[in-house]
């Protein structure tokens, strides 16, 4: 059987494209050429397989007022047992969690983050193995978000939230055990400033295949 790699993740998982101009397809998401998720399982190989479940707002626990279902922690079970058995489960939220609207700080994200591995390393669904879990933190919001349509629903506060997520979920990674990458060297686009550019995508695909050839 393949090596399974779960990618759970938000916009930026998904694959969604802020600038129509910078996509192949000139749409609103990246094609299978473009995203970092089939990026990784290009570079990974036949013996590999990638499986990304990316949802535009998703949060680690918190949930939104405004829309169902955005919490990770409310549908990780399902996720989890649909998709095993994993070898590796990637995690890259937290951009959407600094909302103002949701109340959290960068602590509070740090903590939520735990509560997710935590539960993602109760599920039965790594195939006998010691579960296998990588945290990559988001890069930081940029100032264009703060005056771009989606500043106004974000709110006040995000970019400080999100400038501090690196020590918060690195901390995090420790005391569950769980891997860390930091994903500040990936470029966010200058229109809403916190979406991937193409070139994001392959900066993250690039500094995953490395972190994951270690891993598996």
């Amino acid at each position: 059987m393949k090596k399974h790699i779960l990618c759970i993740g938000d916009s930026n998982t998904h694959g969604y494209c802020a600038d129509p101009g910078d996509c192949a397809d000139g749409g609103i998401r990246f094609n299978e050429e473009e995203r970092w998720t089939c990026l990784l399982q290009a570079a990974l190989g036949p013996d590999y397989l990638v499986t990304e479940e990316g949802l535009s707002g998703r949060t680690t626990v918190f949930p939104d007022p405004l829309h169902e279902s955005m919490d990770a922690l409310g549908v990780l079970y399902a996720l989890l047992k649909s998709h095993e058995v994993v070898d590796l489960l990637i995690i890259m939220l937290g951009t959407n969690d600094v909302k103002e609207r949701l109340g959290a700080n960068a602590a509070c994200i740090g903590i939520g983050m735990e509560r997710l591995v935590r539960k993602a390393q109760s599920v039965d669904c790594w195939g006998g193995k010691a579960p296998n879990i990588l945290i990559v933190c988001p890069p930081a919001i940029l100032p264009e978000m703060e005056q771009a349509e989606c500043g106004i629903p974000m709110g006040r506060g995000c970019l400080e939230k999100s400038r501090e997520l690196p020590k918060f979920l690195e901390k995090t990674a420790k005391l569950t055990g769980a891997h860390y990458l930091d994903a500040a060297p990936c470029q966010f686009n200058r229109l809403d400033g916190m979406h991937l550019t193409k070139q994001g995508h392959a900066q993250l695909a690039q500094l995953l295949t490395e972190k994951v050839s270690r891993l598996l």
